[in-house]
């Protein structure tokens, strides 16, 4: 069973998620938002509080506030994958041209150590996630399902009554919503949601009531 632990972190309130393998501790950080020494010393401190067996650096985005941490989470558990979709790398690496400006000057680059790919499964101890290209939001978005859990990594595609904005460079309204209808609307109605802000939801509560969706 796949326990999820969720950390807020950054002036945008950006959620960082821990995946962890209850039967073996195998854990996923996924979208470390951790910037400040206070909120990196959060995270370190949890994982080594619950003995976690860190295995993975997954990002569902590259949008700044999802990839603040990536530079520290690699520093802190040397030699793990850091895993991102190729269609996102150019949204990574253009992080350092507006970080600065943004208010995040001692922002720290990382590059990626393999892909996240639509139809792979990431094992995770004895946990798997399935992996679901979802664009929109950003070129290379992917949302991560455990299918066993019923839980769902959505990163900026749903929220709890909207959707991921889609005014950022590489964002697209209409490709957003079909990403939504196509790889997450087609999941059980209660499938958990997780999304990288505000509180989580279910597939079922947005299929009914989203504004966007309806």
């Amino acid at each position: 069973m796949l326990r999820i632990v969720c950390f807020t972190f950054n002036a945008f309130s950006e959620n960082t998620y821990l995946l962890i393998d209850e039967a073996t501790r195998a854990t996923a950080i996924v979208d470390p938002g951790a910037y400040s020494q206070a909120e990196q010393q959060t995270l370190r401190d949890y994982i080594a509080h619950e003995k976690l067996d860190v295995q993975f650096l997954l990002n569902t985005h590259a949008h700044i506030d999802h990839v603040l941490g990536n530079a520290f989470v690699l520093r802190q558990y040397p030699g793990i994958p850091f895993l991102l979709h190729t269609l996102d790398l150019p949204t990574l690496r253009a992080v350092p041209t507006y970080a600065g400006p943004y208010g995040f000057a001692a922002y720290e680059p990382a590059e990626p150590t393999g892909e996240l790919a639509a139809g792979q499964v990431v094992e995770l101890g004895e946990s798997e996630l399935q992996v679901r290209f979802a664009p929109g939001h950003a070129p290379g978005h992917v949302v991560l399902y455990d299918a066993v859990g019923g839980q769902l990594i959505g990163g900026d595609v749903l929220f709890k009554g909207s959707i991921g904005r889609t005014d950022l460079p590489g964002g697209h309204h209409a490709t957003l919503l079909q990403s939504i209808a196509s790889e997450l609307l087609t999941l059980p109605d209660e499938t958990v949601v997780h999304p990288g802000h505000g509180p989580t939801t279910t597939i079922g509560a947005e299929r009914r009531s989203n504004p966007y969706l309806t």
